[in-house]
């Protein structure tokens, strides 16, 4: 049984976007910390919005034992998204979900069944480092409901150029963030920075969702 999520954010807020992460590294990073609070200074645009994360299984496991663990197989991680959902008392046309790299591929794989507003991921793992020919796509083609991506240009996993020549469905937009890597971090010489590329997925983040009941958009 997964954990409730952390909450963050005020209890009346309009919005609420749920999170977990990569496989690497649980929601209590300091990749989570600095991000969340991007989005939660800029909550008040959007009638507030409250950031909700869960750690999957495995990374439950890796925190009680120290050890680490791998990732627990997919239909597992898919049965604890849905839990992570389920405990939150939140109508789903305002719930938006996602992650980082894995959790947002999980989240991906059962948006369209859990009818919420919108998906959210950052740094989208659409092949496994090094072997570009081996596609997490087949879903995006045909994925139903409005997505946001923010990727870093010169991700590892899906690269702009890479990404270009992908079929994926019209629903999903795009948030390129200038020589981010896997985790949207720049090099120090591209005269980008961190906290530039985060303050800038934030903001498209926090303008996808305050868009999502605009029956135009």
């Amino acid at each position: 049984m997964t954990l409730p999520p952390k909450l963050d954010g005020p209890d009346d807020a309009r919005w609420t976007l749920l999170l977990s992460h990569g496989a690497g590294a649980s929601t209590a990073s300091s990749f989570f910390d600095e991000f969340c609070g991007y989005l939660l200074k800029k909550g008040p645009e959007i009638g507030g919005l409250r950031v909700a994360r869960f750690d999957f299984p495995y990374m439950e496991k890796w925190a009680i034992t120290g050890r680490r663990h791998p990732p627990d197989r997919m239909p597992i991680l898919q049965q604890a998204y849905r839990e992570a959902v389920g405990a939150l008392t939140i109508e789903h046309e305002h719930l938006v979900i996602g992650g980082k790299s894995m959790g947002g591929r999980v989240a991906s794989l059962i948006a369209n069944d859990l009818k919420v507003a919108g998906l959210v991921c950052l740094g989208y793992p659409f092949h496994p480092r090094g072997q570009p020919e081996k596609l997490r796509t087949a879903h995006l083609e045909r994925l139903s409901l409005r997505a946001l991506i923010c990727q870093g240009t010169r991700d590892p996993m899906g690269s702009m150029e890479d990404v270009e020549g992908y079929h994926l469905s019209p629903m999903i937009g795009f948030e390129w963030l200038p020589d981010g890597d896997h985790d949207l971090v720049p090099r120090k010489r591209s005269g980008h920075t961190r906290a530039g590329n985060f303050d800038t997925a934030a903001t498209a983040i926090i303008r996808f969702v305050g868009a999502l009941n605009r029956p135009d958009y």
